[in-house]
């Protein structure tokens, strides 16, 4: 197992599992926080959230398989394959349990593992997460996604990609945009397909059967999420619904400090909660 270090006690290495080697980042030590990204990004989204969470949990960021440096899975992708990816991982680094954090199509994985194996899951964080029901596959069947752009030899296809982004990203942050392109970049063709994936799951099915405790972040900014925010929120009961005043469609690495402080006191009181359970 390689390991790599780098800036602010964050760890990255390679990790083999039954489904193909996972990269992840890590930070911190105690009770396991794993950090799922939104397509067509990587562990880079969590970057700077790593070392701040990393402070009280054993924070992980992993690559979903097909992403980032994490291998692609043979057969075709879908969340609960990217869902089984990351049980793997957890089994990989025997962490039996563990709080999910997942943004956009990460929060769909989360949900995914809380639903099918919920004795693993301790508590769930859902930032920006879609809706996906009949109706929203309906609407999605056949239709272009927003980083479906064909790979043209002028390199054009990289503005249009830019273009297609750059309205919900912050105007005066070059920085979020390009590490958006060089994770989809690295993601190739699945950079389109995974939206597409999202569209395909049967969420209704599963978010009845989510009994852990669970919070749901809604980024003000976010037009394609921050509407059914309370949609996500009342089919989970119990849940927690949050906004979060101008965060975007890049939440966790446009307000880091903001997204930690979130996921962290809703992990913390869950933790103490589990701990006073067992004293």
């Amino acid at each position: 197992m390689s390991v790599t270090r780098t800036g602010s006690n964050v760890e990255r290495r390679f990790v083999t599992t039954p489904l193909g080697r996972i990269h992840v980042a890590m930070a911190g030590t105690g009770f396991p926080v794993l950090l799922l990204h939104q397509t067509p990004r990587s562990w880079d989204e969590y970057r700077d959230v790593l070392p701040l969470l990393g402070r009280d949990f054993r924070a992980i960021a992993m690559d979903t398989l097909g992403f980032g440096d994490s291998a692609s899975p043979a057969g075709d992708p879908s969340i609960e394959l990217w869902a089984e990816g990351a049980f793997a991982l957890l089994d990989a680094l025997e962490e039996p349990r563990a709080a999910i954090v997942g943004h956009h199509t990460g929060a769909v994985i989360a949900i995914e593992m809380a639903a099918s194996v919920p004795a693993r899951v301790s508590a769930l964080v859902l930032s920006a997460c879609p809706f996906v029901d009949a109706a929203r596959r309906a609407k999605h069947h056949g239709t272009r996604v927003i980083d479906d752009v064909e790979a043209r030899t002028d390199g054009a296809h990289l503005t249009e990609l830019w273009a297609r982004r750059q309205p919900f990203y912050p105007a005066d942050d070059i920085d979020l945009l390009q590490r958006f392109v060089v994770d989809a970049l690295r993601a190739g063709e699945m950079a389109a397909e995974g939206h597409r994936v999202v569209n395909r799951y049967r969420m209704e099915d599963r978010l009845g059967q989510i009994h852990c405790p669970t919070l749901v972040i809604a980024p003000t900014g976010d037009p394609h999420v921050h509407p059914v925010a309370p949609k996500v929120a009342g089919a989970i009961e119990g849940s927690i619904l949050r906004e979060l005043s101008g965060g975007m469609v890049p939440l966790p690495d446009q307000m880091p400090e903001a997204f930690a402080g979130l996921v962290r006191d809703f992990v913390a009181a869950q933790t103490a909660k589990i701990q006073t359970a067992k004293t």
